[in-house]
């Protein structure tokens, strides 16, 4: 009977020592994996966190669900959010965080072309791709640096559209155009003010102001010149406020402004008043795309939220990193590609059908051509309604 039991006890001990190997084995194999690193950048804490968020959870959707097959082929993908509170100097800090981090391939973001073109020229020392939901300046891709890239369209573009649809559909005739002293804000107020003036439109008032609770010394001014329509070149946080002061002041203006507007928390801050106002936006609400239902149920399944517009073009934008992973993961014959690689094989990507449309890049780094829409609060409710859709193509180099 002892030596029964002597040799159970020497099975078990075996067994035990046999299922430590295999363990230390395992972790020791999984530890040996190359790491990819997917990462996001935009605002995750602040006053615009709303929309910052989106282009992160847009992002970690992408990865979760597109990274089997590079991880079939070996490696460990992991997405990794980094917060640049629409400033600057935070997104420039996390840029050379980013670049000294070898397993960092892809960058998604930014939201803030602000931050964006700082951060940028970080990336492009580097040649570590950055690939842009949101980021609407021209001088993003003005540049001509071949690893930046963006999904949307531009603010040359937008700022037009809106004044178009002032002049032609609206058919103002004068407005005040109020900006917020950003790139993105006074980029696109400018290219609204240059097309409006072409279109015969008088402009009665052009101010920039960081102001974010106080506006009556913009609003008095505004109010005595009783312009048609009044133009806001920025983000929700300021635009919102700045319209329920003007309702309450008794300024009847319509109220148009770009993309920047395209939140929910423009409805949250400015309740009723935002009821009857415009907004362009390059980024349109789940409605106005066909793929867009599925993405609505794993969006919401996965982070008990609804998404709203640029989730779903920061999802695309993850959605081409991928594909330019496993591009470059090919090229590089199953090793870990070089960020160059990478960067290179984001141009070969030709007609990639996203949720938000097919993309192609063209020699700069803008989708060949990207989608504007013009949407109107009916009432309290985000989104707004679709007013008008058009497709068009990045400006092209003036010659001579």
């Amino acid at each position: 009977m002892a030596r029964k039991r002597g040799q159970m006890y020497m099975w078990v001990l075996w067994c035990g020592v046999l299922l430590a190997a295999l363990a230390v084995h395992s972790l020791v194999w999984a530890q040996a994996k190359p790491v990819i690193k997917i990462v996001s950048q935009s605002p995750l804490s602040g006053e615009q966190a709303a929309l910052g968020e989106q282009v992160k959870l847009g992002a970690q959707l992408a990865v979760d669900e597109l990274k089997k097959n590079i991880e079939a082929k070996g490696f460990k993908v992991e997405f990794v959010p980094y917060d640049d509170q629409a400033k600057p100097d935070v997104g420039v800090a996390n840029a050379k965080s980013m670049v000294a981090d070898p397993d960092v391939l892809v960058i998604i973001g930014h939201f803030n072309s602000g931050v964006a073109l700082p951060a940028s020229e970080v990336y492009k020392d580097a040649d570590l791709v950055m690939i842009s939901p949101a980021n609407t300046n021209p001088k993003i891709t003005d540049r001509n640096y071949k690893n930046v890239n963006r999904v949307c369209g531009r603010d040359d573009v937008q700022g037009p559209v809106g004044a178009q649809f002032a002049a032609k559909d609206l058919k103002v005739k004068s407005v005040y155009v109020i900006h917020d002293k950003t790139l993105y804000g006074q980029g696109v107020a400018d290219a609204f003010v240059e097309e409006a003036k072409k279109l015969g439109l008088k402009v009665l008032g052009y101010e920039g102001t960081e102001e974010k609770a106080n506006f009556d010394p913009i609003i008095n001014p505004m109010r005595a010149k009783s312009p048609d329509l009044v133009y806001f070149g920025g983000i929700y946080n300021q635009g919102a406020i700045l319209l329920k002061q003007m309702r309450e002041k008794g300024v009847k203006a319509i109220f148009l402004g770009p993309d920047g507007l395209d939140s929910s928390e423009m409805v949250k801050i400015g309740a009723k008043a935002v009821v009857g106002s415009y907004y362009t936006t390059v980024a349109g609400p789940p409605s106005a795309y066909q793929e867009a239902a599925s993405f609505v149920k794993r969006f919401k399944g996965k982070f008990g939220k609804d998404p709203e517009s640029f989730s779903m073009y920061s999802y695309d934008s993850a959605a081409v990193g991928v594909k330019a992973l496993e591009i470059a993961i090919a090229d590089a014959q199953g090793k870990r590609p070089t960020r160059a690689q990478v960067s290179v094989a984001v141009r070969k990507i030709k007609n990639f059908k996203g949720i938000t449309g097919t993309i192609t890049f063209d020699s700069k780094g803008d989708p060949v051509k990207a989608k504007y829409f013009v949407l109107r609060f009916a009432e309290e409710k985000y989104p707004g309604s679709i007013v008008k859709t058009l497709e068009l193509g990045a400006p092209q180099p003036k010659k001579g």
